[in-house]
């Protein structure tokens, strides 16, 4: 049973709804445990605790979001990228991983490495790795997809890594009014600076992205960083 939002997105409602309707916040917390299909505050909390990382950025992702996920190389960035295509593809959606850097059997073994059966998600996701990937292409490959879809791109230093196409903030601008428009989430997996030093603060953040080119990074609705397989949520622009 997946949850309508993150645990202290419900307590907040339930603190709310304490204050508003002059009720214990126990009982809040019932009532809200109750609306999420559950009998009591308690069982939705242990359901809660077993949520993956996965689950749990999904359930702050909403259509429209470009979002950015980054860590340092060997972090797990992709492997995460797909898991988050495979839980909205769970949820009914489709997923789309747009790749500069992998073959389609190489992302297929990952699937595999995540613990999920790629047949039975072969309808619903869309590999590509066009040497033709940029923000024109991917619009019009996806001229047609359905409100929800979740799209990968794999990654945002190397969009425009060839100088006949448009320069990288507008190419993410663009992708940024696309899935606005179509209700798409857009995740961009980022490389982190090789300055950053995890000894030093646990995750990277905006100021440890590398852009070889310029880029307005506050374009960005959310960013996960990632480090040793914990990740960190930040609210963007």
């Amino acid at each position: 049973m997946r949850l309508t939002g993150p645990v202290y997105r419900l307590k907040r409602k339930a603190r709310l709804m304490s204050r508003g309707e002059n009720i214990p916040l126990h009982e809040a917390l019932d009532r809200i445990a109750a609306e999420e299909g559950f009998r009591g505050w308690s069982l939705l909390a242990a359901r809660a605790e077993a949520v993956t990382p996965a689950e749990e950025m999904f359930a702050h992702l909403d259509p429209g979001d470009l979002v950015l996920m980054g860590a340092r190389r060997g972090h797990g960035k992709t492997l995460m990228s797909l898991r988050l295509a495979v839980e909205a593809m769970k949820s009914g959606n489709r997923g789309a991983f747009f790749t500069l850097e992998d073959t389609e059997r190489v992302v297929l073994d990952r699937f595999r490495m995540i613990g999920a059966e790629f047949e039975h998600f072969k309808g619903l996701f869309e590999f590509d790795s066009s040497d033709a990937i940029s923000a024109d292409y991917i619009v019009e490959k996806l001229a047609s997809a359905p409100k929800g879809t979740l799209v990968v791109i794999d990654y945002l230093q190397i969009l425009d890594q060839n100088r006949r196409k448009p320069e990288l903030m507008v190419q993410v601008r663009a992708l940024k009014s696309f899935a606005r428009d179509r209700g798409l989430i857009i995740v961009f997996i980022s490389q982190i600076d090789r300055s950053y030093d995890p000894s030093m603060k646990a995750y990277p953040d905006l100021g440890d992205v590398r852009l070889p080119n310029p880029l307005d990074l506050a374009l960005f609705d959310k960013t996960f960083f990632l480090n040793k397989g914990e990740v960190q949520l930040r609210a963007g622009g």
